[in-house]
């Protein structure tokens, strides 16, 4: 059985060769933008004008998540799918409210990493994306670091698609929990790295030093993110998506399937003509010999009575 016939998965927004290969391209850039205060290379010329880079990766961010998604639909959205992926990104946008700014709880990512696991890669890596930016128009959170959250997102529900798919039942529900877990942990850890040079005064134990090697900077990050995310939000956020997929997680599941079976993403499309789809014509009975009929029938009545009609 192929990876795309086992039950209970559907292929919503399928992956060309063409698009996997952008979506990498984009996502090792993306990488880049994130990690670029360990990139900096140890050269006061460079450091100078390191304060720009943020501002540019915020203007290039969207532009590569335009082209990722262009791609992806670039042999055409099928209309259940973008009708699916508007509900479920309305969706997310309608719960983030609901735990965003409390301890670190968010109630985003537990659809987005089912969805992700139903509906495929590429999907969810759409649904993350769109999820981030409807719910930023919603709650007024739109700022720099929105760019960097779609593309994390992007890549939660891109994770979640890419998970074995043999997995069934009980363990399959555990694998989704934790892959939730390590997800809210990563997705803490490099929002946090893109923006940890100027979330820190200058001089203290938990600064970047330009000066210093990506070894260095990356021990004093991991211990700034520890200091100030991953006991508190990212936590948070963690706990959250292992209790909600625990909980909600198999009638989400079932639900997503049957809506993912109606659907029928993976039926091959034919169009029949007309003529076929009639099919063949009835037989015809082959025409009996009409027996003739006499324009008038003989007269039987005898002179007696004619005469006495007259």
């Amino acid at each position: 059985m192929s990876h795309l016939e086992l039950p209970g998965h559907a292929t919503a927004l399928r992956v060309g060769p063409r698009a996997a290969l952008v979506l990498g391209l984009a996502s090792l850039i993306g990488l880049a933008m994130f990690c670029w205060p360990l990139l900096v290379p140890p050269d006061p010329q460079p450091v100078a004008h390191a304060d720009q880079a943020p501002l540019l990766f915020v203007l290039l961010l969207p532009v590569i998540l335009a082209v990722v998604l262009a791609e992806i639909s670039e042999g055409g959205i099928d209309p259940k799918t973008l009708a699916l992926l508007g509900v479920l990104a309305a969706v997310n946008a309608a719960l983030r409210p609901l735990g965003a700014g409390t301890a670190g709880i968010e109630t985003v990512f537990f659809l987005l990493v089912l969805a992700g696991r139903v509906f495929g890669p590429g999907f969810g890596f759409a649904l993350g994306t769109v999820s981030l930016f409807a719910s930023a128009l919603l709650t007024a959170g739109v700022g720099p670091w929105l760019p960097f959250q779609m593309m994390a997102a992007g890549w939660v529900g891109l994770g979640a698609g890419l998970l074995p798919r043999r997995v069934t039942g009980r363990a399959e529900i555990v694998l989704l929990a934790g892959y939730g877990v390590v997800s809210a942990y990563a997705f803490g850890f490099f929002m946090n790295l893109w923006f940890w040079p100027f979330a820190v005064d200058d001089g203290t134990q938990l600064s970047m030093d330009p000066e210093a090697g990506p070894l260095t900077n990356l021990r004093t990050f991991a211990l700034y993110t520890l200091a100030t995310s991953s006991l508190g939000w990212d936590t948070g956020r963690a706990l959250t998506n292992a209790a909600a997929i625990a909980v909600l997680g198999p009638a989400v599941l079932v639900t997503l399937r049957r809506a993912a079976r109606r659907a029928a993403f993976d039926a091959p499309v034919s169009f029949t003509p007309p003529e076929a789809a009639r099919g063949p014509a009835p037989a015809r009975t082959p025409k009996t010999a009409r027996r003739a009929v006499p324009d008038q029938a003989p007269s039987t009545a005898s002179p007696q009575k004619e005469s006495e009609h007259r």
